[in-house]
């Protein structure tokens, strides 16, 4: 939620600040212009992009308020995941594992991390790997650029929306110069009013400006920002999966292979590896540890 906090001191300190120089709040109360700006904006917004970003766009707007990002709780129950996955491959045989990588929704050892099968993208990438390593003639480097390669598609179909509203921010201030030419039009049909009516007329025209340049770099380019910074920390676990499949595929023991997708985890939220042990040998019984 520092997203909200950041937003609240940027309107207090710049309300405030023009407030306490003998500003006039209301004076930027000027609603056409907001109409003009906000319409604009959007319309280009939805001629820009198709409805699928348009959607992604206002989900990334929640996240980024929100700034839920991959917890510790998440690496773990991943990392528990992959364990057991690993160590069945290892132990059973092949139909006895295909059950639970074919129809993880009905996999016992899935049913035991509802975090992880809640999330449908991270669920099937696990799966789809499990399975190639299932079949056993897959080569580790030809699967490792093949992670790389969806990853990287993963990652550029997550930053769309990021992409949609910084060229939204980059068009503000235009469509806000837009709007204020359009004021100084409306003006230039009062000269012969007062010069109090005048002024009006010409401060309401420059809020235009204001308001484009404003809603450009305090209020539409952070939100920007922060959906890429959301979205590319959540990335994250799907590097920590392939490191540890390659691992294995590679020929180390499982509990070996999942230290190589600890070490993917930044520093400041990567569990201990005593944790990590115990999360793996005693299913969710690190939770209350880790956090």
């Amino acid at each position: 939620m520092t997203a909200l906090l950041g937003f609240v001191v940027v309107i207090g300190c710049l309300l405030g600040g023009y407030a306490m120089q003998g500003g006039h709040l209301s004076v930027l109360w000027q609603p056409y212009e907001f109409i003009i700006i906000g319409g604009v904006a959007f319309g280009t917004f939805l001629v820009a992009n198709p409805m699928k970003v348009v959607k992604d766009a206002g989900k990334g707007v929640m996240e980024a308020i929100k700034g839920k990002t991959v917890s510790t709780r998440d690496y773990l129950d991943v990392l528990g995941l992959l364990f057991t996955l690993m160590r069945e491959i290892r132990g059973k045989s092949r139909g006895e594992v295909e059950g639970h990588i074919d129809n993880p929704e009905e996999s016992e050892i899935f049913q035991r991390y509802p975090n992880v099968l809640k999330d449908k993208q991270l669920t099937n990438f696990i799966c789809d790997y499990a399975r190639l390593i299932l079949i056993g003639n897959a080569k580790s480097h030809e699967v490792e650029a093949l992670m790389d390669e969806e990853i990287q598609t993963m990652t550029h179909d997550a930053l769309k929306s990021y992409h949609a509203l910084v060229g939204m921010a980059d068009g503000l201030p235009a469509i806000g110069i837009v709007a204020a030419v359009l004021g100084v039009i409306k003006a230039m049909g009062a000269l012969n009013e007062s010069p109090e009516v005048l002024g009006h007329l010409i401060g309401a025209a420059l809020v235009g400006t204001f308001a484009g340049i404003f809603l450009s770099y305090g209020i539409i380019g952070p939100l920007a920002s922060k959906i890429k910074v959301v979205r590319t920390h959540n990335m994250r676990i799907f590097i920590l999966v392939k490191q540890t499949l390659i691992a294995f595929m590679n020929g180390a023991m499982p509990q070996v292979a999942v230290e190589f997708g600890r070490k993917t985890i930044s520093s400041h939220e990567r569990p201990p590896i005593d944790v990590v042990e115990e999360e793996t040998m005693n299913p969710g019984g690190g939770e209350q540890k880790a956090a």
